[in-house]
């Protein structure tokens, strides 16, 4: 029946992010049909960043009034309203309103929001529910994370998202003259269909965290009786009581931060490194590169787009299945991986930098190093994160919450760090596949 658990721990990990990433590998046939056009973007990433006041609200209440917010209670909300969002959108995310003499897609963007808030705050409500289970079911859980990109990416991939092709501007009525144009063809199935599928995922989702939380053999599956009790003190009687139950913390260890990680293992500079790591791997993958991912790529070709798209969606889980049989919890080779992924987003941040003609745009090998950097960009970064979710893990229930919290403030640093530079000052420029020349 393990393996029940493990499926059910999978599926709630795949509901965590996977309408906001489907909302990004949808843009391609949303930007065309709504009046933001390329601004869209822009506007998700300010709403992402905005519905963090959902983490923030979570944490403040696990450290003020410890006991009083009822994760599950709060995991039930924030699952059913992203399902009814996503089957809301489906219906109504073309609907436009006039605001400020503009017209403006309000309900797509206020739907938008909603998504966001939910996606967000799982990443301080669903980290701290797995410690309920046994160390090994988070690796799923962050398998299923990883998947949450993966899906709809080849879900947008089927549909047809984004295929282009070249045509002659005469031929295809274009009046401003006789060159090569980009033409988007029609996807496979509707935006609708797509919005719907998201609801059916986070339905998967509801059901998964309901079963983990009624299903007998789940329930064998919980952690051994220390894990459940300092979950209990800690939401139950405060922090402070979870200490005096840790014998392996000294009197003069009883500091805040030994309040917050009872085993005592880490020091002070230890616990920063730690955090530092999280925020900064966070910031890369989840706002930094994410935000240039198109300037990178695109020049040499829309399959290179979609390939680093997609083998990058799928290095996510498959680093963290590999965390599974090969876990290393060594702070300096987690720093060296660290240092080693934001190597590789240093190049592919430089080939964005340097769009529309980056080096090596008519060869192979251009095609090859982008795509496996961003591969390895990802799955370097990936396996890092998974690595000191299960260190925080065995630290205790606030860790984890704090972990959630720390991984919202990283991509909101990025992001906030990003969108001037790239909706304001316009400092990447995008290529015209079909006209953009360089210098050979």
């Amino acid at each position: 029946m393990a393996l029940v658990v493990h499926i059910l721990a999978c599926l709630l990990g795949t509901g965590s992010w996977v309408a906001i990433n489907g909302m990004w590998v949808e843009l391609p046939l949303l930007v065309p049909q709504v009046p933001e056009g390329w601004y869209l973007p822009s506007y998700l990433t300010v709403l992402i960043q905005f519905a963090n006041v959902g983490p923030l609200f979570v944490t403040l209440m696990h450290h003020l009034q410890p006991g009083q917010l009822s994760e599950a209670g709060t995991i039930y909300t924030i699952i059913s309203l992203g399902a009814l969002a996503c089957v809301l959108l489906a219906f109504f995310w073309q609907e436009t309103s006039v605001v400020g003499g503009t017209a403006h897609s309000t309900a797509l963007l206020i739907l938008l929001f909603f998504l966001s808030l939910v996606d967000c705050t799982s990443s301080v409500t669903f980290l701290p529910f797995m410690l309920r289970f046994q160390a090994r079911y988070l690796t799923t859980y962050f398998v299923g994370e990883g998947l949450s990109g993966l899906v709809p990416g080849l879900v947008a991939l089927a549909q047809g998202v984004g295929v282009a092709r070249c045509v002659n501007g005469s031929l295809a009525g274009n009046a401003s003259g006789t060159g090569l144009r980009t033409e988007y063809q029609p996807a496979r199935f509707s935006i609708r269909f797509f919005f719907l599928f998201l609801g059916g995922m986070m339905g998967l989702c509801l059901a998964a965290f309901v079963l983990l939380n009624r299903l007998p053999a789940a329930r064998q599956e919980r952690a051994k009786e220390r894990f459940r009790a300092q979950a209990r003190v800690e939401a139950g009687s405060g922090l402070q009581a979870m200490v005096e139950e840790q014998p392996t913390v000294s009197p003069s260890e009883s500091c805040w931060l030994n309040s917050y990680f009872g085993t005592g293992r880490y020091s002070w500079p230890q616990v920063a490194y730690i955090f530092l790591v999280l925020a900064w791997v966070n910031a890369l993958t989840n706002a930094v590169l994410p935000a240039v991912q198109s300037y990178s790529c695109l020049p040499y070709g829309n399959s290179a787009y979609h390939l680093s798209a997609t083998l990058a969606a799928m290095a996510n889980p498959l680093a963290c299945f590999i965390g599974m049989f090969l876990p290393n919890r060594c702070l300096l080779t987690l720093g060296l991986l660290s240092a080693a992924g934001s190597g590789f987003g240093c190049y592919l941040m430089a080939m964005a930098v340097l769009s529309p003609c980056p080096p090596l745009l008519h060869s192979h090998a251009g095609v090859v190093l982008v795509v496996l950097c961003w591969v390895l960009f990802v799955g370097s970064l990936s396996y890092v994160k998974l690595m000191i979710g299960v260190i925080l893990r065995d630290e205790g229930h606030s860790a984890l919450v704090w972990c959630g919290a720390v991984v919202q403030l990283g991509s909101m640093l990025g992001a906030l760090t990003m969108f001037p530079l790239v909706s304001v000052y316009s400092l990447f420029h995008s290529g015209d596949p079909c006209n953009t020349r360089c210098p050979s």
